[in-house]
């Protein structure tokens, strides 16, 4: 097993239900709450713990999610408004070292309620055209917007 991906890496499905897609969005709807009732009770201790060794600790998770979710809403604003584009990477790792994430999750925690709100909107209301959209990765792989909305779910 890769310790990067302790649930196994995504399974990028190739065609995609309706119904699906509804449940996805509604995952990435509820998100920002569930997170919140998860790490409420959260104190600093438990906050820095990790689970598995050289993992991140779980403010470096919440804050990571953030991150994940804001490039992932670009990557998909980008696909919508251009063709194909190639969309820009980033070190996650090199990003949970910077200063911010040893911030409250309660900072991240809002701006995830605030993303995801402003996300499932622009989600629910995606033509099935525009589910077909793409992106490219520097090194070549496509994703399709529906295929986005899984990955995020």
């Amino acid at each position: 097993m890769d310790n990067r991906y302790p649930i196994g890496q995504f399974d990028c499905p190739n065609e995609e239900k309706e119904k699906d897609i509804q449940m996805w969005i509604k995952e990435i709807s509820t998100l920002p709450s569930r997170l919140s009732v998860l790490t409420a009770s959260l104190d600093e201790l438990k906050l820095t713990k990790t689970y598995r060794e050289n993992s991140w600790n779980v403010r470096q998770l919440i804050h990571h999610i953030v991150d994940s979710h804001l490039n992932g809403y670009m990557r998909m604003k980008s696909a919508l408004t251009e063709e194909n584009p190639v969309v820009k990477t980033y070190e996650e790792s090199e990003w949970a070292k910077l200063t911010d994430y040893e911030m409250p999750v309660k900072v991240s925690l809002q701006l995830l309620e605030s993303l995801h709100e402003r996300w499932t909107y622009l989600l629910e209301n995606l033509t099935a055209t525009q589910l077909q959209r793409t992106y490219q990765y520097p090194d070549g792989g496509k994703m399709r917007i529906e295929q986005n909305i899984a990955l995020y779910a």
